[in-house]
């Protein structure tokens, strides 16, 4: 039974055209070719990895927006030589104190 459409468990809804330079081709080939993949299959994962990569971006600098307005709106702060400290704990395998919230100092109108 042949699915139309339907290549390497995902669901193909448009073709797409890219003019690649020769020596990009050349390139992508060669490394597809090392990795044991086709260049199409290559370029597949090198543009799912991209887009991937633009949406973690986007997420991060959303949290930081975030964070900045509740910043902002409350005052509350962390050392960042305790955060550290906190986060290579962690890393460690420890279990260290988490952080102590400190309250900025209002600013003078």
């Amino acid at each position: 039974m042949e699915l139309q459409g339907y290549y390497l468990g995902i669901t193909m809804a448009h073709p797409t055209t890219l003019k690649v330079p020769e020596d990009l081709r050349a390139r992508l080939a060669a490394q597809a070719e090392a990795e044991g993949k086709t260049p199409h299959a290559y370029m597949l994962e090198a543009l799912r990895e991209k887009a991937e990569r633009a949406d973690r971006r986007r997420a991060y600098l959303a949290a930081g927006a975030a964070a900045l307005v509740e910043y902002e709106r409350t005052g509350i702060a962390y050392a960042m030589e305790d955060v550290e400290q906190y986060i290579l704990g962690v890393a460690a395998g420890k279990t260290p104190r988490r952080p102590k919230p400190a309250k900025a100092a209002k600013k003078k109108p």
